[in-house]
């Protein structure tokens, strides 16, 4: 066994809050990670719900035409779905509209799908069914079962009465200008006067991988390029729009997240390495006469150095490991009960949302121990200035 090693485990590291510290930092740093990733996936996850990441429209798309229709099944669609990167693309159709219950009434933009699943929980939303966000249901009183009539304003005023199938939580929630009510794909069709060829838009749903904003703006252009170079003769002119260009304001505040995440990372290492010195230095300063006999039975600095060095690392793994493990448990408890709430107004979510991203986890880790291992090389120094005749007289 190597002797720095054996020495190192008969030596005990007593500073017991340094190790709290190590933990709480980890518990923030993890916590931090965690909940950055979960604003990006929830907030872009809801973003696609709600216009898809590349949008394909009409270059005078317009919410109240009627007349603007692209075709659902254009010859560059072969091409686009077999683009690396690209998991789906969805015909969808637009239609601006009025909701009117009893005493309230509320502007929304109807969205009519074919796979309703995703945001509604139902296979299938039936004939003149609709999913809206809870804010609209709050805001007008509604609840799953519940009917209410719909104004749409065209070349002449129609009226639908549509039945509430399911509330869904909306990632827009907070913003009154943003709320989508969904609606079965035919509804809109037939109120457009369209048959079942022709739609607002080609919605492109991205991999995972591709979900940022440099990606999606990659894929913006590779899909703008293909359906200039394959559109058919006769084939109405469409617009490639990415969902950066639609909303920056929310990839800029995922940005700012980012930041914030980092420069927290940053602090808490900083914290915890600080910590770790004055408890490694305590620690030195109680086995100067040990070094110093260490010294004088013929072990050099460097060795002994490892000793300590060896203490101080199993303190900041216990430290890791409790607070990587409280972590954990956090994020399961609030993934599954939701219990941290926030104003969506603000933060575009109703809850604090948690994802557990292994690889970031990981390096978050590895790269705070590596920081926090480096700067306790500068107390380790301490040990070249002790004289073994001077410690072992003493002692």
């Amino acid at each position: 066994m190597d002797v720095s090693l054996f020495i190192a485990r008969r030596l005990r590291f007593k500073g017991r809050i340094a190790m709290v510290c190590i933990a709480v930092s980890f518990f923030v740093m993890i916590i931090s990670v965690s909940i950055s990733s979960g604003f990006r996936h929830e907030i872009r996850d809801g973003i696609s719900l709600l216009s898809g990441d590349v949008q394909l429209t009409p270059v005078n798309l317009n919410y109240l035409d009627e007349a603007a229709p692209v075709d659902r099944h254009p010859s560059y669609l072969e091409s686009i779905e077999s683009l690396d990167g690209v998991s789906a693309v969805e015909p969808v159709v637009y239609k601006a509209g009025i909701v009117k219950t009893d005493g309230d009434i509320h502007g929304v933009l109807f969205k009519g799908v074919e796979n309703p699943e995703s945001v509604s929980g139902i296979d299938s939303l039936p004939p003149l069914g609709v999913a809206i966000p809870s804010s609209l249901a709050s805001m007008l009183h509604l609840e799953q079962g519940d009917a209410f009539l719909s104004y749409f304003i065209g070349e002449k005023v129609r009226v639908r009465n549509f039945t509430v199938a399911s509330v869904y939580e909306g990632m827009l929630d907070g913003d009154p200008e943003n709320m989508v009510v969904f609606t079965a794909l035919s509804d809109l069709q037939r109120l457009n006067g369209w048959d079942r060829d022709q739609v607002s838009a080609l919605e492109v749903i991205l991999d995972s991988r591709y979900k940022d904003i440099s990606g999606m703006t990659k894929m913006q252009q590779e899909i703008g390029s293909l359906t200039l170079a394959h559109a058919g003769e006769g084939e109405e002119s469409v617009v490639a729009r990415s969902a950066v260009s639609r909303y920056p304001q929310i990839f800029d505040w995922l940005n700012l997240i980012d930041f914030n995440v980092f420069f927290i990372l940053l602090l808490m290492t900083a914290v915890a390495g600080f910590n770790m010195i004055s408890g490694l230095l305590i620690m030195l300063f109680e086995n100067i006469s040990t070094i110093g006999l260490l010294k004088s039975v013929g072990m050099d600095d460097r060795r002994i150095a490892k000793v300590f060095l060896l203490s101080a690392s199993s303190a900041v793994l216990k430290g890791m490991l409790a607070g990587n493990v409280t972590a954990l448990l956090f994020c399961l408890v609030q993934g599954l009960t939701h219990a941290i709430r926030l104003d969506p107004a603000n933060y575009f979510l109703s809850f604090v949302p948690v994802h557990v991203d292994l690889p970031m986890f990981l390096l978050a880790d590895v790269a705070a121990y590596a920081v926090i291992m480096l700067l306790l090389l500068v107390p380790s120094l301490f040990i070249t200035k002790i004289d073994p005749a001077r410690t072992v007289r003493v002692a």
